[in-house]
């Protein structure tokens, strides 16, 4: 008869219990065992942690996540994710470009005296095909500058065939929708006022230079003032009307002209581009008495209308530009100034 050990015993008992109980209460147990113990507190942190590295510990741990650390690392993974993607090449024009540059750069450096003188050699070359170009020819700068068919030359096509002028005829400048052929004049007293006879005398001697100049072509027929000016009622269109009517009658008194209107012989005169520095005196009607005027303007109008007479024209109105200053000259003005 044979007794064991108490030792020998319980152990046993022990690991007979447990096969019984089955793994559901061993796992229990482990995680009663695997409870993290309290956080030690300054150097004792230290101490467990230095004690702990050295060991390690076999029996598994419950670890609790939450769901605020499952979301940041996710989040994690994905910028992780993103950043591994291929990142799209925006340089498929600048890196040809500088490789072009620098080697441009690399040319000039190594011949800049090819570059510099170069670029002198082809002006010159090329600056001589200036004188093939015609020397007296006007420039037409409405067919060399604005399109075929445009709207705007359409417009005036309209307004020329509603609003028809004769520049032979009866010749109208406000109803003209094209450039005028005119000379233009500007007179200067001396005095405070040219409303006087004496400096209208001037002035019209001025005037009667002016149409008396001609042109002489080279089958020496002459072109007349008369040719070439824009007509009305059979007659050159007035330089100054209110000229025109003191030639016609020297008894006109310049001392009774309104402004803006005048009427002269039922006829409404405006004077606004025509007088210039002006006094003005008392009120008649709906005009006031010009007192003074400094400065007269002589327009002389010539036709355009067809391509003969526009030639004529200009061949005049050059020939008046080239003469007007010896013809002042000859004519020894005292009163006024031109």
């Amino acid at each position: 008869m044979s007794f064991s050990s108490p030792s020998k015993v319980v152990p046993e008992a022990e690991a007979r219990r447990e096969a019984e109980r089955g793994p559901e209460s061993r796992a229990g147990q482990r995680e009663a065992r695997a409870e993290p113990e309290p956080e030690p507190q300054g150097s004792e942190r230290l101490h467990a942690g230095r004690r702990f590295s050295g060991t390690q510990d076999a029996s598994p741990r419950r670890v609790l996540v939450s769901p605020d650390s499952s979301r940041r690392s996710h989040k994690s993974a994905s910028r992780g994710s993103a950043d591994t993607k291929p990142r799209c090449h925006t340089d498929c024009l600048e890196t040809p470009l500088n490789h072009a540059f620098q080697r441009l750069g690399w040319a000039v450096g190594a011949h800049p005296w090819f570059f510099l003188l170069g670029p002198l050699v082809l002006t010159a070359v090329l600056g001589t095909g200036f004188v093939h170009l015609p020397k007296d020819k006007e420039e037409d700068l409405e067919e060399q500058y604005s399109p075929v068919g445009s709207p705007a030359k359409k417009e005036r096509y309209f307004v020329q065939g509603h609003f028809t002028t004769n520049d032979s005829l009866r010749f109208s400048a406000t109803r003209k929708s094209t450039d005028v052929n005119f000379a233009s004049i500007l007179v200067f007293s001396h005095t405070p006022s040219l409303l006087e006879p004496d400096i209208f005398s001037e002035v019209s001697k001025l005037d009667h230079a002016v149409q008396a100049l001609f042109v002489v072509q080279e089958d020496g027929t002459r072109i007349q003032y008369t040719q070439v000016c824009a007509k009305l009622m059979g007659g050159c269109v007035p330089s100054n009307p209110v000229l025109a009517a003191w030639q016609g009658s020297k008894d006109l008194n310049l001392k009774n002209i309104t402004f803006p209107m005048y009427n002269l012989n039922h006829q409404v005169i405006y004077l606004t581009g025509l007088v210039g520095g002006i006094v003005l005196g008392e009120t008649e009607g709906k005009n006031r008495i010009l007192v003074q005027a400094k400065a007269l303007r002589l327009q002389y109008y010539l036709q355009t209308e067809r391509a003969e007479d526009n030639e004529k024209s200009r061949k005049w109105l050059i020939h008046f530009l080239n003469q007007f200053s010896d013809m002042k000259d000859g004519l020894a003005l005292k009163k006024i100034q031109v």
